[in-house]
């Protein structure tokens, strides 16, 4: 009887994990498709025709990076362009190494002390904003990197579909590296589960109509205590037709070189709340994970209880959610994709383990955002159409 009911409950595991399945391929299949990157290089000429914009990078702590960041945005054809960078109260040649480009036409902003109930980067970004004089702002990390004709090429995309911002999720150009292998599934989850209400997008490069954004949100005021205010951003024009999320393509040139720790740390200060901030949230989503990499688990018991048709039925499954996390990452690496599909598993294990880790931190009060404390209590505010007052 045991055998019988054990021989069930597999059975209904593998429904389970075969509908997910099913699900999460239609849905990274549309996503893949309608997130296409497909304007073509645009003539010089018409670039004379082009609005300004100001492309604007907050830093602290960031002098690993600051020097490559910076070099390639000045490389950047674009005729018609600014370079902001706030330095925020960083500890290192941060500060230094910005005012050294002062000579490429780079403006150095020094952040001032960080009111109480901001973020110190949402702080940065408003500073930044209220600086800016363009017609559209680039907002950029310092581990972005972009090609001279990026800037051309997004905007000449933002007005072709006549948005009001763009987000671009950056491609890995760099090779086979064990911060590759094993990258936290940030970008994955945005196109698997984007919607109007909780759009995909991504924080390395957004650009977005300096105007429009200033009426609509007076600032990054309203958005102060968002760990992610760009989502927020994004859900407002969305909601009106004018947001565009794109793939990065190696013809569009942005990518970016982020460390696995530094990638760890992003994910753990944005999984809790993006679950909703409630840890009987975090364990229904860590029971989820676990149930996807369930058939490699199964796979393996066949090496102690023999193989049976649960395995094959394991096997098939495994297979395909390794197929289906290659289709994604050959989209957005360069090189490597082939290596790290292999260890789908081990990532989304890994995934589980990183949610534990954010609900247990943002409980205990222990996230920290370049050594600054982050809250949970705003966080968990729905990410919908932000109703701001009018600067």
């Amino acid at each position: 009887m045991i055998v019988v009911m054990f021989a069930s409950l597999l059975y209904v595991v593998h429904g389970v994990v075969a509908t997910i399945l099913v699900v999460a391929s239609w849905r990274l299949g549309h996503g893949l498709h309608r997130f296409r990157y497909t304007t073509t290089m645009t003539p010089a000429q018409v670039l004379k025709d082009m609005p300004s914009v100001s492309v604007v990078i907050p830093a602290r702590n960031e002098s690993h990076a600051m020097t490559d960041c910076l070099q390639a945005v000045i490389n950047s054809t674009y005729p018609k362009l600014e370079i902001i960078v706030l330095n925020d109260s960083s500890a290192d040649r941060t500060s230094s190494l910005i005012k050294a480009f002062a000579h490429d036409g780079v403006r150095f902003i020094d952040g001032a002390r960080l009111p109480e109930g901001w973020l110190g980067k949402n702080h940065a970004l408003d500073s930044l904003v209220g600086e800016a004089s363009g017609t559209y702002v680039l907002f950029m990390d310092v581990d972005t990197r972009i090609a001279p004709s990026t800037i051309a090429q997004l905007v000449a995309y933002t007005v072709q579909e006549k948005a009001a911002m763009v987000s671009v999720l950056p491609r890995r150009e760099d090779g086979i590296q064990f911060n590759k292998l094993f990258s936290p599934l940030r970008y994955f989850w945005e196109i698997i589960f984007h919607r109007t209400e909780s759009p995909a997008v991504a924080s390395s490069g957004w650009l977005v109509e300096r105007v429009s954004f200033i009426d609509a949100f007076g600032g990054f005021a309203n958005l102060k205590d968002r760990v992610q205010p760009e989502a927020a951003v994004a859900a407002h024009y969305d909601s009106q037709g004018q947001y565009r999320f794109v793939i990065g393509t190696s013809q569009l040139g942005l990518h970016y070189e982020k460390k696995w720790r530094s990638q760890i740390a992003t994910s753990i200060r944005l999984l809790f709340p993006l679950i909703g901030g409630r840890f009987s949230k975090a364990f229904i989503a860590v029971l989820d994970l676990f149930i996807v990499v369930s058939p490699l688990f199964i796979i393996a018991a066949g090496a102690f209880i023999g193989w049976t048709v649960h395995q094959a039925i394991a096997l098939i499954l495994w297979t395909g959610f390794v197929a289906l996390y290659a289709a994604y990452l050959q989209r957005v690496w360069r090189r490597g994709w082939w290596l790290a599909a292999w260890f789908w598993s081990i990532t989304v294990t890994q995934e589980a383990v990183l949610i534990l880790v954010s609900a247990c931190k943002y409980i205990r009060g222990r996230v920290l955002w370049k050594g600054r404390p982050v809250m949970l209590s705003a966080q968990t505010q729905p990410v919908g159409r932000t109703r701001a007052k009018k600067s």
